[in-house]
């Protein structure tokens, strides 16, 4: 399955194993999993199963995270994206079988607005390409740029909930109320 998106700065598609050093330094960055349980990987190999999990996620759920290529330097920069949430095990705040919205970006991608860019290009996709009827958002309620740039996209604050000992504030966008 292959997906890609353009943005005026961005480069948006599916994962490929050639991303796998660009993954690795995303994943093992101790600053990128401050609020994601403070769980960064510390092998090439679990970068390549997250690749691997993605990859097979494309075939079995019909979507899984993008890569995002920053143009001009043709650099992985990240992941943006969704993801189709199934099962027991993914369950969130009381939800299971629903798409979500996220991304991560390598720390010196920061603070650049490549976050929001991508963010916007794949709602608009989910929406009108892939035809999605709510897509939902997650943020520890301590990480303020991943709470900006969910809102600044137009998701709704619905709850905050407990998810292993940290505060998560929940989101979600109706197709009906999507304006672009």
């Amino acid at each position: 399955m292959k997906y890609y998106l353009e943005t005026e700065r961005l480069i948006i598609r599916e994962l490929r194993w050639t991303d796998l050093e660009g993954m690795f330094e995303l994943d093992s960055n101790t600053e990128v999993h401050k609020y994601l349980g403070n769980k960064p990987i510390k092998t090439r190999e679990e970068a390549k199963n997250t690749i691997l999990s993605i990859r097979e996620q494309y075939i079995e759920r019909g979507i899984g995270r993008f890569a995002v290529i920053e143009k001009k330097t043709g650099a992985f920069i990240g992941w943006s994206g969704f993801k189709l949430n199934k099962g027991k095990k993914e369950t969130l705040n009381g939800f299971d079988n629903f798409i979500d919205i996220g991304y991560r970006f390598i720390p010196k991608y920061w603070k650049k607005g490549y976050g929001l860019e991508s963010a916007i290009a794949c709602l608009d996709f989910g929406f009108k390409t892939l035809n999605y009827n709510i897509i939902y958002g997650a943020a520890d309620v301590k990480n303020l740029g991943s709470n900006k740039i969910l809102q600044k996209i137009g998701l709704q604050f619905v709850n905050e909930f407990k998810y292993d000992n940290s505060a998560i504030n929940w989101y979600q966008l109706k197709k009906e109320n999507y304006e672009n």
